[in-house]
């Protein structure tokens, strides 16, 4: 029903998807799922969108009844479990809807959709108790727990000379541009994994800072030309390829939190059930969380 309302809020399965937080495949075949249960067509699928039928007007009051009942019993379990306590939590652009949904389901959360050097900030003025942040960061006084630990790789357009490619090596990037994102969103990740490329032997042509919303990014490039995203694997499909690089760097998301804000048992807790619906998005094992201080 949520699926349902945005696409027939947004009339267009791209924007819709970007909003939400899923691949454009994956939201098509979720609402074609809803019409064959409801046996009938709920859209109609022309060259400008999603253009909603009778059927899916009819429906649409309904689905709002229905997603606010849920919400409201999701505040209901919320509240039974943990209280009348709120927790701000911060969330960097990019990150998996599904931990998104987590953080959603186990607490009762506040999130805002913030970069990282804006959660740090917030973290450390007590305007947030906790944040869903990209490593390494500098936050001196900040404890952390690793939820993701996955391999970036090459994404580019299916119709890149480079996709596809199984014996990549970084020479075969040489004269590529890298579309990348403004330091100032996370400095630390930025210049740490441009230091890995650097160190691999790879110099991009040029860096180009594209949008930090994934629908915008995948975008650019779609748009073609010698350009590639370096990004974890869960980015591929919706026309876009990945593939390994040798010793390639690795993305490493955290739960971070201020002590003196936020008790270490119930944010480990969280962290801990983060890692476990990370783990299949990546394609690999990866290590249950880790709690750590924050190198200044």
């Amino acid at each position: 029903m949520r699926y349902f309302r945005v696409v027939l809020e947004q009339e267009h399965l791209t924007r819709a998807a970007e909003i939400l937080g899923i691949r454009a495949t994956s939201l098509s075949q979720q609402i074609i799922a809803l019409e064959r249960e409801i046996g009938t067509a709920l859209f109609r699928r022309t060259p400008r969108g999603m253009e909603p039928t009778a059927a899916g007007r009819a429906l649409l009051p309904h689905a709002v009844r229905s997603l606010e009942a849920a919400e409201a019993g999701a505040r209901a379990v919320r509240l039974a479990i943990h209280g009348d306590q709120v927790w701000r939590v911060g969330v960097t652009p990019g990150s998996p809807a599904g931990l998104v949904a987590v953080l959603r389901a186990s607490v009762n959360a506040d999130l805002h959709d913030l970069p990282v050097s804006r959660q740090l900030e917030a973290l450390h003025s007590g305007d947030l108790d906790a944040g869903l942040v990209v490593l390494p960061v500098d936050g001196t006084g900040l404890r952390s727990m690793t939820v993701v630990d996955a391999p970036l790789g090459m994404l580019v357009s299916s119709g890149h000379p480079l996709a596809g490619r199984t014996d990549l090596a970084w020479a075969d990037l040489d004269g590529q541009d890298l579309l990348w994102f403004a330091r100032e969103l996370a400095p630390g990740y930025h210049d740490a994994t441009l230091e890995a490329f650097r160190t691999a032997g790879w110099r991009p042509r040029n860096v180009r800072a594209g949008p930090p919303r994934r629908g915008l990014f995948q975008a650019e490039l779609h748009h073609g030309g010698p350009i590639v995203a370096i990004r974890p694997p869960w980015e591929a499909g919706d026309g876009l390829v990945w593939s390994a690089l040798p010793g390639a760097p690795r993305l490493q998301l955290a739960l971070v939190w201020n002590p003196s804000h936020c008790a270490a048992g119930p944010i480990g807790a969280l962290a801990a059930r983060l890692a476990d619906e990370a783990r299949p998005h990546a394609g690999e094992d990866l290590p249950r969380g880790r709690a750590a201080g924050i190198p200044g």
